[in-house]
């Protein structure tokens, strides 16, 4: 897994084996959590099409539907990979901070 871009404190974009992963922050008056999703093929057409605009709209749109909040309706519910990846997008993020220090 690699980070492949990042907009600071709102996602990180990863890629693994030509499968991509949008990692969400998202927050609700005191209690933030990362939530992240494997993207679907119609996501990442989409994304081929719109880059970082449409990253940046589906953040947003992950984070406002509140996908983990008690009966909510989000069409991201139960997507989350977070767990899964978890140890790997870490270690993605680490190397990627490394690589990037100091640009």
């Amino acid at each position: 897994m690699r980070v492949i871009d990042h907009e600071p404190h709102a996602w990180f974009f990863f890629e693994k084996g030509g499968v991509f992963f949008l990692d969400a922050n998202c927050n609700h008056s005191a209690f933030g959590y990362s939530y992240m999703i494997e993207l679907s093929p119609e996501e990442t057409e989409k994304y081929k099409r719109g880059g970082r605009e449409y990253l940046g709209k589906l953040a947003y749109d992950i984070h406002y539907s509140a996908p983990i909040v008690k009966g909510s309706n989000s069409i991201y519910k139960g997507r989350d990979v977070s767990k899964e990846y978890s140890e790997e997008s870490m270690l993605a993020i680490k190397l990627w901070r490394e690589a990037n220090a100091g640009a």
